[in-house]
Formats: C-alpha cells, sequence, structure tokens
C-alpha cells in the first residue's frame, strides 16, 4: 500500500508557490484537552524517510520523525483551548488551530495543503482541502505527526494533574474507562462542557432538583 507522496506540493509549485505548507489537527473527539494543529514547510531535500499518517504509526515511530522534522524544516503547533472549542464549536476551533499554526512559520506559505473538505473561513492565503490529506501529501503526513506527538504529550502532563481518568493513554478520547472515570470522579476544567457525555453529567443535579 502506498503512502503519501509530494505530488500535490510540486503541483502547486509548478503553479508558482514558493513555500508549500502542509496543515493538520488532532483532537477532535476527546471529551477533554485542546485540539492541537501543525504546520510544515518541508525542505525538498532533506524529507525524512518514513513520513505517513500519524494514524499508521507507532508513537516510537513518531517520536523520531517528530525529532527529524524539527531539526529540517520550517514548522510549527498551536493550540485552540476547551473554552475556545467550548465557545465556537470543535470544527471553528480546530480551523482556529490551524490557521495559528500557520501564523507560526518563519516563512508565510504561498498555499497551505489543508487536511479535510474545507477550508478555514479565516485562511488568509490561498489553500487547497484535500481529504484523507494525511495519507497523499508528505507534507500533511508530516503536520499530522506533529500535531499527535505534541497533543499526546500535553495529555500526559494533564494526566498527572489529574489522574484517574487515563489521558496518558487515552488523550481524552471517549473510552469506556474514561466514562466511568467521568461518572467517579466528576469533571475537570479540561473537559470539553459542549460535548454531551459531559453536559449530561453536569445537567444531571439541575434535573434531580427541579
Amino acid at each position: 500500500m502506498s503512502g503519501p507522496d509530494y505530488s500535490h506540493e510540486r503541483a502547486a509549485i509548478l503553479g508558482g508557490a514558493r513555500f508549500v505548507a502542509g496543515v493538520d489537527e488532532v483532537g477532535r473527539g476527546p471529551l477533554a484537552g485542546p485540539v492541537t494543529a501543525a504546520a510544515v514547510i518541508l525542505d525538498v531535500t532533506r524529507i525524512p524517510e518514513g513520513l505517513n499518517d500519524s494514524k499508521v504509526l507507532n508513537a516510537r515511530k513518531r517520536a523520531l520523525l517528530t525529532e527529524a522534522l524539527m531539526e529540517c524544516c520550517d514548522w510549527s503547533v498551536a493550540h485552540a483551548t476547551v473554552e475556545e472549542i467550548d465557545s465556537m464549536n470543535i470544527l471553528r476551533a480546530s480551523h482556529l488551530a490551524m490557521c495559528r499554526a500557520l501564523a507560526g512559520l518563519r516563512q508565510r506559505p504561498c498555499i497551505a495543503l489543508i487536511d479535510g473538505n474545507m477550508l478555514p473561513r479565516d485562511l488568509d492565503m490561498p489553500g487547497q482541502a484535500i481529504v484523507k490529506g494525511d495519507a497523499l501529501s508528505l507534507s500533511i503526513a508530516a503536520a499530522s505527526i506533529l500535531a499527535k506527538t505534541w497533543r499526546d504529550r500535553i495529555m500526559v502532563d494533564l494526566a498527572q494533574q489529574h489522574p484517574g481518568y487515563g489521558w496518558e493513554d487515552n488523550a481524552g478520547y471517549p473510552t469506556a474507562a474514561h466514562r466511568q472515570a467521568l461518572l467517579d470522579l466528576g469533571v475537570t476544567p479540561y473537559h470539553r462542557r459542549s460535548f454531551a457525555p459531559v453536559h449530561n453529567i453536569l445537567c444531571k443535579p439541575q434535573i434531580a432538583s427541579s
């Protein structure tokens, strides 16, 4: 099975683009923690071997590729907070994190290759949405690796502050153990109150007292 390649980037460069950024996010589905995005402009002469969609790589391979990418490309990682997720919805918060990641690059991209089927409405540069882009574009695959590695590290740190939810293993996703911990331990400041499993727990005392 073939992995991502540089064809989308090459087409953009042939069309006149000097800097092409790949952008991806991770963390739309969890009940807790930020949504994290990364933007990457690869140096075509120094592309690390083994780049692929972060979901098909194990943690050790992602960590090694993260170190390599941080040394040989222009990269940026950014987040949208739990408060922003709850106030604007997860899609808009994901797009906010993407725009922040792009703004953090040293070089302004001529075009952003965005994973998914929709461009952020506040994107201030030309963009191309690519469905399953992390499996098709090397730049987006690189962004997916950085975003996942950084977000996983954040959730491990938060797990030390709020033990019992298993965030060091589930990264805030709604596993059975995480859902049970919500019932047993309650809601933390890092839980997304707009997500139904969390919202329903917060509403229970109001329902009982009405």
